[in-house]
Order: C-alpha cells, then sequence, then structure tokens
C-alpha cells in the first residue's frame, strides 16, 4: 500500500487532490491520475478565494494527523487542484498517522 507523499529528514511532503465547496471537510482516500501519480484525496467546504481552501486543507490534514495546523503548509500548487502540502514532524510516526487517517 503505497502512501502519496516523499519522506524527507524533517517530515513528509503529502500530494493531495483538493475538492473545495464541498459539503463536508474530509480526507476521503487515494486517487492515481493518469501520469500514475498517487495523490491524497481532500475536501473541504471552503471556497477557493483569498487562499480559504488552502488553510482550510492545513487545519483537516493537521486534525487528521494529530499534528498542530501550524506544522502543516501547502508548499506547492497555491491555485491548482493537485498540491503539495509539507508537515513537519518525525517522519515515521506521521507516516504511520497518515496511513491511518486514509486506510482506516
Amino acid at each position: 500500500m503505497n502512501l502519496p507523499c516523499k519522506v524527507r529528514d524533517d517530515g513528509l511532503d503529502l500530494y493531495v487532490r483538493l475538492t473545495p465547496k464541498s459539503s463536508r471537510d474530509e480526507l476521503c482516500g487515494v486517487d492515481m491520475s493518469a501520469d500514475g501519480k498517487i495523490h491524497a484525496r481532500a475536501r473541504v467546504r471552503a471556497v477557493p478565494e483569498k487562499g480559504a481552501a488552502n488553510t482550510a486543507l492545513e487545519k483537516l490534514i493537521g486534525k487528521s494527523l494529530g499534528v498542530p495546523p501550524t506544522t502543516v503548509e501547502v508548499v506547492a500548487g497555491g491555485t491548482a487542484r493537485l498540491k503539495t502540502v509539507r508537515i513537519s514532524g518525525e517522519p515515521q510516526d506521521l507516516q504511520q498517522k497518515l496511513k491511518q487517517a486514509l486506510y482506516g
């Protein structure tokens, strides 16, 4: 079971496909794009204006992984659906939490 992330010395880079203006905030599994890359699927209620959806995504990931939202930051894809989210912390611990959040 592959995780949609890249391990870094100080945490993880998580690849996410975000759907804004949803009926709820949730991490809802994993998708594979046409080029074979995998992304975590996320939905947020926030609209994609003035960074509101990105902020909601950061809070959602922080809550889902049990880490402070200040350790979660969108670092690429700010205005796109496909985003890279950097999560700071101990990589092995974060991978376990991510696995639990995405696959139950």
